[in-house]
């Protein structure tokens, strides 16, 4: 059959392992009327919905958070899931220093090692809005839609970054942080999961950031994206310590920017510059900026989005 668009959604569904995953997908099998497939992903259940747009919406059980074994589950994203337009992985966000009471979707790489999956911007745009509206309207007052730093929850657990960029899909984690009160919040589940459908709501162009330097998680990032005014969305986010880490401001170090770039659905508009970022580093950023001929520009010119040298 033919679908207008196709989005793929995995949760791993062991509570020791992901407390929001579950829940998430318990919220769609009450609440749509999802049919179970006659596919399995390892073994476990796959379930279909259709909406009225005639997209195609699947959510597949894993028994580990996707990214915790990319060596068994590449293969069967690129056998099962290689033809769809969106993935996300639903799960849980913790750290040592993580924000509590935050709605997250981040695009997935290795900054360091420079290795990134393909980023489609305007469908993070799209879930980032949708989770805004839904959290305001369900009154969900006390949480943050925001993004992150690009990154891959694999590599903390010893995987392998080469993997990463091996399923040629859009992939974005999509979460719920950071205290088991969060993560068990039903109304930040009710906001989660209603927001998955809305990844197609809007099909028209948007203008594209790739963010360069500040920390992991940066309002200002965010803001920009859930602010319905502007069509504005990211790519990547690159946060300061990784690029310090990758030695971004080594000449030999260039190509990973442009694989960065590359990997990013569309073209690029324009690239922020967090004013923390050293001089070496900048440079390399204006280089790639000149070879791309877009502008580059601080930070904090995104809080007067009218104004920015992309339009």
């Amino acid at each position: 059959m033919d679908y207008s668009k196709k989005a793929v959604y995995f949760f791993c569904t062991d509570y020791e392992k992901d407390e929001v995953a579950p829940r998430v997908l318990d919220y769609l099998k009450n609440n749509y009327p999802l049919k179970l497939s006659n596919m399995k992903f390892d073994n476990r259940d796959i379930y279909n919905y259709v909406d009225e747009n005639n997209n195609l919406f699947t959510y597949v059980e894993t028994d580990k958070v996707l990214s915790y074994d990319y060596n068994k589950y590449i293969p069967l994203l690129n056998k099962l899931f290689l033809d769809y337009d969106v993935a996300g992985v639903v799960n849980w966000h913790g750290g040592e220093k993580a924000p509590d009471k935050i709605l997250t979707v981040h695009s997935t790489g290795d900054v360091i090692e420079g290795i990134y999956a393909p980023s489609n911007p305007l469908y993070l745009r799209n879930l980032m809005v949708s989770i805004e509206t839904n959290r305001v309207k369900n009154h969900l007052d006390d949480f943050k839609v925001m993004t992150e730093g690009t990154h891959w929850t694999g590599t903390i657990r010893g995987g392998n970054v080469n993997l990463i960029d091996k399923y040629k899909v859009p992939l974005f984690d999509i979460e719920i942080g950071s205290t088991l009160d969060s993560w068990s919040n039903e109304i930040a589940i009710k906001t989660l999961a209603t927001s998955l459908q809305d990844v197609f709501s809007d099909e028209s162009p948007v203008k594209t950031l790739l963010c360069v330097g500040g920390m992991h998680f940066e309002e200002t990032f965010s803001n920009i994206i859930i602010d319905k005014d502007y069509k504005i969305s990211v790519g990547h986010v690159l946060p300061n310590q990784w690029l310090v880490q990758g030695e971004y401001d080594k000449y030999e170090k260039y190509d990973l920017l442009k694989k960065c770039v590359n990997s990013i659905n569309g073209n690029i508009d324009g690239i922020v510059i967090h004013d923390n970022l050293k001089s070496a580093y900048k440079n390399q950023i204006k280089k790639l900026a000149q070879e791309l001929n877009v502008p580059t520009f601080k930070h904090k010119k995104l809080r007067n989005p009218k104004d920015l040298p992309i339009w």
